[in-house]
């Protein structure tokens, strides 16, 4: 699953450049091409059935959803049913309905003019179905891409009657229409969504008023509009994004139309640690590489302490489970690490950098505006529970990852009296010079598998790693080793104004 959208599509279909446009430019042109009217379900179903049968993503860069969501997904879309996301927040709910357009076709006649992406074939809108009645076959049409046939609301207890479905318009009063005839409307966002895709996102906290005006635009096909109803057969697919806790409420959602919307799908978080790393190396901000700005390499265990900070964030009872714990918790937090590291490689006139366990501190800030405490307590509760988690999620990977019955030879050079003093005003190749000298370090270096070159997600687009490069990664991975024995309570540590003493 993923939380933000890219026009970098895995299938190689970018929405926002549908190809060339086809050549017909009237109606008669259009009748004479063969191209024939379908519904906005039939378009979506039958491009659906053409992907699965070509074995392409349906929805490419969602990570995490294969045997949960995406069938589900699918389902719904083969039945013509409009859709319901139920989950908590940076769940790709939002993703998910945008990355639907990619389904639409990468054209769609219209009638030139009209107010409602009309069908050439069949106006809806006063304005198209007088110049259709007025020009017939030589009425000109436009090409609307698919890119512009998804429209999006989130909903606001503000919202009004006007801003979704219309309202009369007072400037075309006052031009000598009167207040009965249909032209003096000006529609809002729903029919000018006519023939897309449209998404609403927290459907619960639209007022029951608006909910009652979206029903029946969506089943009776009507729209109500200062005392008179205007009949409006719009062709839409709906898509609907809410809280669980919010949808579930009684009173937060009409019955009526909980019961006009097709399928409801419940998201849920990364359920593996791979799939939220796989979703943060996807999602993290990515800058070329400048000439004269240190290259930030990641190691793995890095990326798997950030993901485990976040699924322990999940679990926490002092964490409100009911908001969710965002993968933005996960992404920001690698995105702050790494700048961490760049800053400190800046300073030290290091060429590359890699984030390191001094650096963690730096999360607490990129964490705590996103989570929810379940009570309130003492002030900036939020910092000291970050710093547990973290904490947590160091010794769980360090366990994952290295057994401390390896490391004898290491705490042995610790028991005669070997003393390390880490901390950013520590240059990389201190940490290397430890390496080659310390008793079983370049060995627990090796355990770690910070220098095998699978695993280590450095900036996008960065050149080959170095010397330079090997320095800072073996930086990393020895703080990574000394904190995980210290938790181990193999090693004591001491705090020295900005540096940490590790001794026996």
């Amino acid at each position: 699953m993923s939380t933000k959208s890219t026009n970098a599509r895995a299938d190689g279909i970018d929405p926002a450049d549908p190809g060339e446009r086809p050549a017909a430019h009237t109606i008669g042109e259009l009748r004479a091409s063969g191209w024939r009217s379908r519904s906005v379900k039939a378009e979506l179903r039958s491009n659906l059935l053409a992907r699965l049968g070509e074995g392409r993503p349906v929805l490419p860069g969602v990570i995490g959803y294969a045997d949960s969501v995406l069938p589900a997904v699918e389902n719904a879309i083969l039945a013509g049913q409009d859709l319901v996301f139920l989950g908590e927040r940076g769940q790709g709910k939002t993703r998910m309905a945008r990355l639907l357009v990619g389904l639409l076709d990468p054209w769609l006649p219209i009638v030139a003019g009209g107010e409602l992406n009309d069908d050439p074939f069949a106006p809806i809108s006063p304005a198209a179905r007088a110049l259709v009645a007025e020009g017939a076959d030589e009425t000109p049409i436009a090409w609307l891409p698919r890119d512009r046939r998804y429209a999006e609301k989130l909903a606001t207890p503000d919202i009004t009657i006007a801003d979704l479905i219309g309202e009369v318009d007072p400037i075309r009063v006052a031009e000598g229409r009167y207040l009965s005839d249909e032209l003096v409307i000006h529609y809002g966002l729903i029919p000018r969504s006519n023939r897309g895709i449209f998404a609403i996102n927290e459907l619960p906290d639209l007022a029951e008023r608006i909910q009652v005006g979206l029903l029946n635009i969506l089943e009776e096909r009507d729209v109500q509009v200062r005392g008179f109803t205007i009949r409006l057969p719009l062709d839409l697919f709906v898509v609907a994004s809410a809280n669980p806790e919010d949808y579930t409420s009684r009173g937060r959602i009409i019955t009526p139309l909980k019961d006009r919307l097709g399928s409801q799908i419940r998201t849920h978080y990364p359920r593996t640690l791979d799939d939220e790393i796989a979703i943060v190396r996807q999602e993290k901000v990515g800058f070329p590489p400048e000439e004269g700005v240190p290259v930030v390499h990641v190691p793995p265990f890095i990326e798997e302490i950030v993901a485990e900070l976040t699924h322990l964030a999940r679990r926490s009872g002092e964490i409100s489970q009911r908001s969710g714990v965002s993968v933005r918790v996960s992404v920001a937090n690698l995105e702050v690490l790494e700048a961490a590291a760049l800053k400190r490689a800046v300073r030290l006139g290091e060429p590359a950098a890699a984030p390191r366990i001094s650096d963690l501190g730096a999360v607490v800030a990129s964490t705590a505006g996103k989570i929810e405490l379940e009570s309130a307590g003492d002030e900036s509760p939020e910092d000291r529970i970050v710093e547990r988690l973290i904490t947590k999620a160091v010794y769980a990977t360090f366990n994952r990852r290295i057994a401390v019955e390896d490391l004898e030879p290491l705490v042995e050079a610790f028991d005669e009296g070997l003393t390390l003093e880490t901390g950013d005003r520590i240059h990389s190749a201190e940490y290397v010079r430890w390496a080659s000298e310390v008793p079983g370090l370049a060995e627990a270096i090796r355990r770690t598998g910070v220098l095998a070159d699978d695993g280590v997600s450095g900036s996008r687009n960065a050149p080959a790693r170095g010397p330079a490069a090997e320095a800072a990664l073996v930086a990393s991975a020895i703080e990574f080793l000394l904190e995980g024995l210290h938790l181990a309570r193999r090693l004591n540590k001491d705090r020295l104004g900005g540096a940490v003493m590790y001794r026996r």
